[in-house]
């Protein structure tokens, strides 16, 4: 005798499909969207082998992000400094201190700190800090407030969408050269900014690139 089953079961096949269509676009949409830098890279603070405070070095006692940073004006990539840069200071500064024993070993020896890398964007991105840097873009706009950080964390996006809103607009984020890094410096009002950003876009030649070849190289 054969099994007599209800007239839905012809559309069963379909709609399986479509709920396998269905599920798929929501999990393609849902890592698409939040598998992103905003959501994977923004407060990434990894524990470093030294701990180095910004908040005191940047903040507290107002050294010049160039002073370690020496390559960022003239390289597209923004070096971390030797361990002899820090004991210029420390080998008189809290040159006993159990915290910087690595620095002193490194400072002998020569062998670089391991230092764990924090901010970065992928390999099929480039990025010239040098470029940015000479055109009015402070430190702060893509590396948040680092004077004020104990331990550097990530916190800015750094993805596609974040570098198009600056670069459709760069009149309302470019300052002048000698507040670069000045990580507190404020426009008195917009209108000011505004007016400044236009007048630096012009005489400084700034070419907000928005083509795909820009960046991806």
């Amino acid at each position: 005798m054969s099994a007599i089953f209800p007239k839905w079961t012809n559309r069963l096949p379909m709609m399986i499909i479509v709920g396998v269509l269905l599920v798929g676009t929501a999990v393609t949409a849902g890592v698409w969207y939040y598998f992103t830098p905003k959501y994977t890279r923004v407060g990434y603070q990894p524990i470093q082998p030294v701990p180095f405070s910004h908040a005191t070095h940047a903040g507290q006692l107002g050294l010049d992000c160039r002073y370690c940073h020496t390559g960022v004006e003239k390289s597209w990539f923004s070096n971390i400094p030797a361990a002899s840069t820090c004991m210029n200071c420390h080998n008189q500064v809290l040159k006993d201190d159990p915290r910087l024993t690595l620095v002193r070993e490194s400072a002998a020896s020569g062998k670089p700190i391991p230092w764990v890398q924090v901010h970065k964007v992928p390999d099929f991105v480039y990025f010239n800090h040098s470029v940015h840097v000479n055109r009015g873009i402070s430190c702060v706009e893509c590396h948040g407030p680092v004077d004020q950080m104990e331990e550097v964390y990530h916190a800015k996006p750094l993805s596609m969408a974040f570098c198009l809103e600056c670069h459709r607009h760069p009149e309302t984020k470019v300052r002048p050269l000698d507040k670069i890094t000045d990580l507190n410096w404020r426009p008195e009002s917009e209108a000011a900014q505004l007016e400044f950003g236009r007048r630096a876009r012009e005489e400084w030649r700034v070419e907000a690139l928005q083509n795909c070849s820009a960046c991806h190289r």
